[in-house]
């Protein structure tokens, strides 16, 4: 079945908010098994904020999940498909980025801590992206944006999600999987 990117979007909002897992990657494989998300695509752009803003509401986070959902869908609908190489920046960390924002209420204006903790993360994300190269794979950059939102977010903010080893189950249906090239490709991890 065909979905449209709005179909996408209200698909995994209303799934996503029954989802009780404090571990943003089991959130993420769990709808990424669905039929209505593609193995790359700009509903990543969405998808990968929200598992995001639904383990750490579950973690204990204070915010209103549907209301958080709402405002990252407004924010990741407006982010074209292949970002990552037209544009030098990742849906997922800019999804990500999107979440911290979204948390802290931060704005354009803002200038505290908050505003600087967006683009840390963000660039270490970017960082250790540009070091694995290409060609995409919406699959890893979501494990490495949500893995790295894991760690920061408890070094910063306090608020402990749990993080399981990612090994990716996706590879075979990747025609450009990197292989073992990346940090989660299942036959890596038995060496």
């Amino acid at each position: 079945m065909q979905y449209s990117l709005e179909e996408k979007y209200n698909l995994i909002k209303s799934e996503i908010v029954n989802v009780k897992s404090t571990t943003p990657i089991e959130v993420v494989k769990e709808m990424m098994r669905r039929d209505c998300i593609a193995i790359h695509g700009p509903e990543h752009h969405f998808l990968d904020g929200a598992a995001l803003l639904t383990a750490y509401r579950n973690a204990g986070g204070n915010i209103d999940l549907p209301s958080c959902l709402d405002a990252l869908a407004e924010r990741s609908v407006k982010m074209p498909g292949a970002m990552c190489a037209y544009w030098g920046v990742c849906g997922s960390v800019a999804s990500v980025g999107a979440v911290l924002s979204i948390i802290h209420d931060t704005q354009p204006l803002s200038n505290d801590e908050f505003y600087k903790d967006n683009l840390k993360l963000t660039s270490m994300v970017l960082s250790k992206m540009s070091e694995i190269g290409g060609p995409r794979c919406c699959k890893r950059n979501a494990f490495l944006s949500l893995s790295y939102a894991v760690d920061f977010i408890r070094e910063q903010y306090g608020v402990e999600m749990t993080m399981d080893k990612i090994v990716c189950e996706f590879s075979p249906l990747n025609k450009q999987c990197i292989g073992n090239r990346c940090p989660f490709f299942a036959k890596a991890q038995q060496n």
